[in-house]
C-alpha cells in the first residue's frame, strides 16, 4: 500500500474526455492499493477517469403520451411507457402501437434502437429502472432517453454504469422527478474503451446466462400447467396412452371412469380432512417479535409457499387449534377475485399460524388422502378459474367461506394414483426449483461483478486475459469489437 494524494477531474462542457484529465488538488492523503487514485467516486484506477453523463452521451426525454383510442387503432409505431420496463430486464420488450397521425399531433420524436431509457419523474424512478430499446420507437415524456456517443464511450458501459447508480435515492418523499441537468451531471467512471467493452462483455454474458435461465423456467412452468391438465383429467398415464383412457362427463369436466367426484364436506363429514379457519390477529410487526403469521401474499401463484416476506404476531397458547403442522394445504379463502383460491402445500418445520384470510384443511386419514395432490388439485381450480364462480365478491376483494369451500366437488382417485400424480408434479416442480436457485445464484454473481468491475476492484484483464481475448468459457461470444 502507497499513500497516495486525492485527485478529481476537471469536467468542463468542452473537455474532451478523451484528453487526459488534468489533476484538480490533492487535498489530503489516503491509503490506496496500488496503482489507484482517489476521486469523488472514491478508489479508482488512475486509467480511469471520473466524467458527467453528459459529456459521453445526449440526455433528452420523450414526448406526450397520446389519448384516444382513435391513435392506437391499427397503430403499427411502438410507443414505449414505463410500465414496459421491466425491474431486471436489459430490454424494452413491450409497447404500444400507435398511428402515424398520433406522432403528427403530438410532435413526437422516434428514437433508434439501442436508446437507453429509464424512468425521471413519478414514483416509477424509486424502482431504478434500466432498459435499452430493442426497436426504434417513440417513448413517453416520463422516460428520460440517454443516447451514448459512440466515438467515445461503449454503449453497452453507459447502460450498466446507470445499472449501477442509485439515482432517487436522495429524492424526497410526494412525487419526485430527476431533472434533464442533474441527469447530465451524473459522475461516472470512465476507463478506456476497450476496458469498457470487455466489462460492458462480462457482464452482458452474465446477464445472457440469467435470461436463458428465465426462459427455461418460463417454459417449465408451461409444462407444469399442461402436465397438470393432462394429469387431473387422464390420471397418471403416459400422454400417448390418454385415448385409451375411458371417462366419465362429471360436473366437473371429464375424468377418468375409476374416479369418483366427492365434495370436500363429504371428506370432513367421513372424517378424512379438517377444514377450519385461520387465526385473527390484527396487531403484527416484521422484526421476528412472535411466530410467523402466513397471510395471501406468502402462496405465490404457482401454488407455493414465499417466506421472503413475513409478518409476525404473539403466538396462541400451545394447545391452541390453529398451529399449522406439516402436510397441512393452505388455502386463500379472501384476496382480490383473480387470486383468491391460491393454494399450497405446508412443507417447513416450525411454528406458524395462519391469518383469518386463509383457511387450513388437514389430512386426517393419509391412507385415502395425499396431501401434496390435494394442494395441487385445489390449486389447479384456482388455474381454471373456478373460484371466481363461487366466491362472495365484496368492496375490492373476494370470499369463500369455509361452507362454500366444503360444497366445492374434487375428483378422488385411488391412493396410487394420488401419489403417483404427486410424484409427477414433484419432479416438475423440483426442477424448476433448481433453475431458479441458478437464476438467483446468476444475479447474486451479476450484482458481485457489477460492483466490482465498476470500481476497478477487479480488473478485466484478469478474467479474459487481455482487453482483446475471447471469454475463458468455452461456448462465450468473441469480444466484440464494438458494441454500437
Amino acid at each position: 500500500m502507497k499513500r497516495k494524494g486525492i485527485s478529481t477531474t476537471e469536467n468542463t462542457e468542452n473537455a474532451d474526455v478523451d484528453a487526459a484529465a488534468p489533476v484538480r488538488s490533492a487535498v489530503n492523503t489516503e491509503d490506496l492499493p496500488d496503482g489507484f487514485q482517489m476521486t469523488e467516486l472514491g478508489p479508482l484506477p488512475k486509467e480511469w477517469r471520473v466524467v458527467r453523463l453528459g459529456e459521453v452521451a445526449a440526455i433528452t426525454s420523450g414526448g406526450s403520451a397520446p389519448q384516444g383510442e382513435q391513435y392506437f387503432l391499427n397503430g403499427k409505431n411502438p410507443f414505449v411507457r414505463v410500465q414496459h420496463l421491466d425491474i431486471d430486464g436489459d430490454y424494452v420488450r413491450r409497447w404500444d402501437l400507435i398511428t402515424d397521425e398520433a406522432v403528427e399531433h403530438y410532435r413526437l420524436k422516434k428514437f433508434p434502437a439501442g436508446t437507453i431509457v429509464f424512468p425521471k419523474s413519478g414514483a416509477a424512478i424509486r424502482l431504478e429502472k434500466r432498459a435499452i430499446l430493442l426497436v426504434d420507437a417513440y417513448i413517453v415524456s416520463h422516460l428520460c432517453a440517454v443516447l451514448p456517443k459512440k466515438s467515445k464511450v461503449d454503449r453497452w458501459f453507459i447502460f450498466y454504469s446507470l445499472r449501477a447508480k442509485r439515482l432517487a435515492e436522495d429524492k424526497a418523499e410526494g412525487y419526485p422527478v430527476l431533472n434533464l441537468s442533474e441527469i447530465r451531471d451524473v459522475p461516472i467512471p470512465l476507463p478506456p474503451l476497450p476496458e469498457q467493452r470487455a466489462i460492458a462483455h462480462v457482464l452482458r454474458t452474465v446477464q445472457r446466462a440469467k435470461e436463458a435461465t428465465e426462459g427455461v423456467i418460463a417454459a417449465l412452468k408451461e409444462l407444469k400447467k399442461s402436465l397438470m391438465q393432462h394429469l387431473f383429467t387422464y390420471g397418471p398415464v403416459p400422454v400417448t396412452e390418454r385415448e385409451r383412457v375411458p371417462l366419465q362427463e362429471t360436473e366437473i369436466g371429464p375424468i377418468p371412469a375409476h374416479w369418483r367426484v366427492v365434495r370436500l364436506g363429504e371428506l370432513v363429514e367421513k372424517r378424512l380432512l379438517l377444514i377450519r379457519g385461520g387465526f385473527p390477529q390484527g396487531q403484527h410487526n416484521e422484526v421476528g417479535n412472535g411466530v410467523p403469521h402466513l397471510r395471501p401474499f406468502n402462496i405465490t401463484n404457482d401454488g407455493n409457499l414465499d417466506l421472503s416476506q413475513i409478518k409476525y404476531i404473539a403466538p396462541p397458547s400451545e394447545d391452541d387449534p390453529h398451529w399449522l403442522l406439516p402436510n397441512d394445504v393452505i388455502f386463500n379463502n379472501t384476496n382480490s377475485e383473480e387470486l383468491v383460491g391460491k393454494t399450497a402445500l405446508f412443507d417447513r418445520n416450525g411454528r406458524f399460524v395462519l391469518s383469518n384470510h386463509m383457511t387450513l384443511i388437514r389430512i386426517l386419514e393419509p391412507k385415502q388422502v395425499d396431501a401434496f395432490w390435494l394442494s395441487r388439485q385445489l390449486h389447479y381450480f384456482w388455474y381454471l378459474g373456478l373460484y371466481k364462480s363461487v366466491c362472495r365478491r365484496h368492496v375490492n376483494q373476494a370470499s369463500i367461506s369455509l361452507e362454500r369451500l366444503k360444497g366445492i366437488s374434487i375428483p378422488l382417485p385411488p391412493l396410487d394414483e394420488q401419489r403417483e400424480i404427486a410424484r409427477m408434479l414433484q419432479a416438475v416442480d423440483a426442477k424448476i426449483a433448481a433453475e431458479e436457485r441458478r437464476r438467483a445464484a446468476l444475479e447474486e454473481l451479476f450484482k458481485t461483478l457489477l460492483h466490482a468491475l465498476m470500481s476497478g476492484r477487479m480488473r478485466v484483464p484478469h478474467i479474459v486475459g487481455g482487453e482483446r481475448s475471447c471469454d475463458s468459457a468455452p461456448d462465450a461470444d468473441k469480444l466484440p469489437k464494438s458494441e454500437d
